[in-house]
């Protein structure tokens, strides 16, 4: 592992995109997205996905001049096709045309069809909470974990954010519907570590800690057994009804890449303007303070609240420079011309 300067990083990721075939602007808006990523220490998202972004680019699963048509519009909801342009872009005008609605009504639904990966989905949950909005939003996956007592896998892992703005620092969550994201499996993997949970089964179906047996035998283990494996299929079937789009099984049928023509669903809420903003900032306020007042198991490890930690990771990397994959590095400096490996 070693450390890049943050826009190093970026302008990096940018040429690479330009490289590909994306026009300049929309690269360097699609590379902010995969540096930030990296810069909150989710590197799975971010750097580690710039090749397989470039595959998909080099291979037409994602058309870098699409843009998002809209479908239909029911009073603070409206319905988009991605036209399968780069996930990210998508994502960042389905949650933009969200906020607005919000900004008229109070809240806005803003629901996505045909898209492909949106890679980090906090995102866009730390992009409305910066603008001192609410954002719920969640997409659903091709199947790659088992339903629960399955040995196949039908169900995706379906990731879901939820931010509140707080001008302390946004309480943000971003999980997937499994116990670790294959993602987080690559990177573990990567660092030669085990997980710290069992996060799925190996090839004799028993529990472990291996991040490469897990991802040999695709048997990721879902959030909370039974109720990560429950909620992950409610959550692919109510972005796919509202979208009017495709659920698990038709993505499963289009089956090019991770995420090529998935459904997302875009919920902003503006508290300014459903009078509350006062009141949201007492009890989130109150819950932070409380959940950091709590008891610690480990002394050296402080309670935190969801997103109290990427602060201080993304003060580091800014000061001391972005951790990075040597390996994954010299591959992107190839692919941006900037020599690397061959």
């Amino acid at each position: 592992m070693g450390r890049v300067a943050y826009q190093e990083l970026e302008d990096t990721i940018t040429q690479a995109f330009v490289r590909a075939g994306m026009a300049d602007k929309k690269a360097r808006l699609c590379a902010r997205f995969h540096a930030e990523a990296s810069r909150d220490g989710v590197y799975s998202h971010g750097l580690n996905r710039v090749p397989r972004f470039v595959h998909y680019l080099a291979n037409g699963w994602v058309d870098p001049h699409a843009e998002p048509a809209p479908v239909r519009q029911m009073g603070p909801m409206e319905v988009y096709d991605g036209q399968r342009g780069p996930g990210i872009l998508n994502a960042l005008t389905a949650t933009d045309r969200a906020l607005e609605l919000a900004a008229e009504h109070g809240l806005g639904l803003v629901a996505l069809r045909n898209t492909t990966h949106w890679m980090r989905g906090g995102a866009f949950g730390w992009y409305a909470a910066q603008r001192g909005k609410i954002l719920i939003a969640w997409t659903n996956t091709e199947s790659c974990m088992p339903a629960w007592g399955a040995e196949d896998t039908r169900v995706g892992n379906n990731p879901l954010v939820m931010a509140v703005p707080r001008p302390a620092g946004p309480v943000v969550l971003d999980m997937a519907m499994s116990q670790y994201s294959y993602g987080k499996l690559q990177t573990t993997r990567l660092k030669n570590e085990q997980l710290p949970y069992p996060g799925g089964f190996d090839a004799q179906g028993n529990l472990t800690t291996d991040p490469g047996a897990i991802e040999a035998s695709r048997r990721i283990l879902p959030t909370g057994f039974w109720k990560g494996s429950g909620l992950s299929i409610l959550l692919d079937v109510l972005a796919a009804i509202l979208s009017e789009g495709s659920a698990t099984r038709g993505i499963d049928e289009i089956g090019i890449g991770n995420c090529t023509g998935c459904s997302q669903i875009f919920i902003a809420f503006d508290p300014e303007r459903l009078g509350s903003a006062d009141h949201m900032q007492r009890i989130v306020d109150e819950m932070a303070e409380y959940v950091n007042g709590s008891s610690p198991v480990d002394a050296s490890r402080p309670v935190t609240y969801p997103g109290q930690n990427t602060v201080s990771t993304r003060q580091d990397h800014l000061r001391n420079g972005v951790v990075v994959d040597d390996d994954i590095w010299q591959e992107v400096l190839a692919l941006a011309g900037k020599g690397g490996i061959s």
